[in-house]
C-alpha cells in the first residue's frame, strides 16, 4: 500500500519541473520579443521570418510532408523572399511572392495538397501581419504590444483558471484538457489587459475592452485550431525546441490567429502603414 501512496509523486515532481521550465522560457523569450519588437525594422522582420520558417516546417512535421524536398524549398524560399520584402518596405512585391508561393504548393506538392498548402498560408499570414502592424511609425509598437499581453494573459489566465477551478471541458474531442473555467479565466485576464491600456492613456476604455474580448476568443479559437490539426496526425506537440511549451506552432497558435484579426480590423479603419493607428484610436 506504501508503494502505491507514493507512486505519484514523481507525476507530480515532473509536473513542478515543467512548469518551472515554462515560465523560466517565458522570463525569456517574452522580453526579448518586445525589445526586438522595439526596434522594429529588419530585426523585426528577420525574427518574423525565421519564426514563420519555423512554423512552417513543424506544420509539414505534423502533417507528414517534412521529407517532400520540393515542399521544403519552395516553402522555405517564398517566406524568405516575402520577409525581404517586407524588410525594405516592398509589401506588394511580398504579398505576390506569398501568392506565387502557395499557389506553387497547390500544384506541385506531392503530399496532401491541402495540408502543405494550408501550412504555407498561415506561416505567411503569422509574418506578413506581425510586421504589417508593427509599420506604423506612432502606433506600431503599442499596438504590436497590446496583441502580445492579450493573447499572453489569455494563455496565462487560461492554464491558471483551468488548472486551479477544472470543471466541464471546453471541447474534449479536439483538447481534452482545456475548461471552460480556462477560457473564462483567459478572457478575464485579457480584458484586464485592455483596461490597463486604457487607464494608462492608450486609448479608450469601452473600445479596448471590445478588442481585448474579441481578440481573446480569436486567440483561443486559435489554439483550438492547432490542437485539432495535431489531433487530427496523432501529434501531441509539435516539436520540442522551447522548453516546457513544445515547439512554435504550440506556443504561437493563438498570437497567430489574434494578429491576423487585429490586422484586419486596423485596416477597415486605417490606411496599410496604419494599421496600429486604426486599433488603437477610436
Amino acid at each position: 500500500m506504501s508503494q502505491d501512496k507514493a507512486a505519484p509523486a514523481p507525476v507530480a515532481e515532473q509536473g513542478s519541473r515543467n512548469f518551472l521550465l515554462r515560465v523560466a522560457a517565458a522570463l525569456v523569450l517574452a522580453p526579448t520579443a518586445i525589445a526586438i519588437a522595439y526596434v522594429g525594422g529588419w530585426a523585426w522582420a528577420a525574427l518574423g521570418t525565421a519564426v514563420a520558417i519555423g512554423l512552417f516546417l513543424e506544420w509539414l512535421s505534423i502533417v507528414g510532408a517534412a521529407r517532400d524536398f520540393r515542399v521544403l524549398v519552395i516553402g522555405c524560399l517564398t517566406l524568405l523572399v516575402c520577409g525581404i520584402g517586407l524588410m525594405f518596405d516592398k509589401t506588394g512585391p511580398a504579398m505576390l511572392a506569398a501568392a506565387l508561393g502557395v499557389g506553387g504548393l497547390a500544384v506541385l506538392g506531392d503530399q496532401p495538397r491541402r495540408w502543405t498548402t494550408s501550412g504555407l498560408g498561415y506561416a505567411a499570414t503569422a509574418l506578413i501581419a506581425s510586421i504589417l502592424i508593427r509599420l506604423d511609425p506612432e502606433y506600431g509598437f503599442t499596438a504590436l504590444v497590446l496583441v502580445l499581453l492579450i493573447v499572453w494573459g489569455s494563455d496565462i489566465g487560461g492554464y491558471f483558471a483551468g488548472r486551479s477551478i477544472g470543471g466541464p471541458k471546453l471541447w474534449p474531442r479536439v483538447s481534452p484538457k482545456k475548461t471552460w473555467a480556462g477560457a473564462i479565466g483567459g478572457l478575464v485576464l485579457s480584458l484586464l489587459v485592455g483596461l490597463g491600456f486604457a487607464l494608462a492613456g492608450f486609448g479608450k476604455v469601452l473600445p479596448l475592452l471590445m478588442l481585448a474580448a474579441v481578440l481573446s476568443t480569436v486567440s483561443q479559437l486559435g489554439d483550438l485550431f492547432e490542437s485539432a490539426v495535431k489531433r487530427r496526425f496523432g501529434v501531441k506537440d509539435s516539436s520540442h525546441i522551447i522548453p516546457g511549451h513544445g515547439g512554435l506552432l504550440d506556443r504561437l497558435d493563438g498570437y497567430v490567429a489574434a494578429v491576423a484579426l487585429a490586422v484586419l480590423i486596423g485596416l477597415t479603419r486605417g490606411s496599410l502603414d496604419g494599421i496600429g493607428r486604426g486599433l488603437m484610436v477610436w
